[in-house]
């Protein structure tokens, strides 16, 4: 069974900086793109950044140059560098992987998601 746990948001002040991360346990062969949504009350997810096996990265226009997304192959781990916090980023973000199991099926899975709160 393949898990994905994030960890690391929290209450942030305006400016601020926090970093999420997203470990996948379990058992599969690879994971191809890793990736950070986030959820606004009564919306629906939207995408904040992705990145590809080949590190190729993609973001949503409202976080360039703010937010960093990397991955660490060896520890089955991503991250989501977020600098220059605004209060609008308030939000439940949830890591997301498309991960290639034993099988050898790419099966699409979410992490729990957690709050990041930006208020001073």
């Amino acid at each position: 069974q393949v898990q994905l746990v994030e960890s690391g948001g929290g209450l942030a002040q305006p400016g601020g900086s926090l970093r999420l991360s997203c470990a996948a346990s379990g058992s599969f062969r690879s994971i191809n793109a890793m990736a950070w949504y986030r959820q606004f009350p009564g919306k629906q997810r939207e995408l904040v950044a992705a990145i590809t096996s080949g590190f190729s990265t993609n973001y949503a226009d409202s976080v360039k140059g703010r937010f960093t997304i990397s991955r660490d192959d060896a520890k089955n781990t991503w991250y989501l560098q977020m600098n220059s916090l605004k209060p609008e980023d308030t939000a439940v973000y949830y890591c997301n992987a498309e991960i290639v199991t034993i099988t050898y099926y790419k099966l699409n899975y979410w992490g729990k998601g957690t709050l990041v709160t930006v208020s001073s």
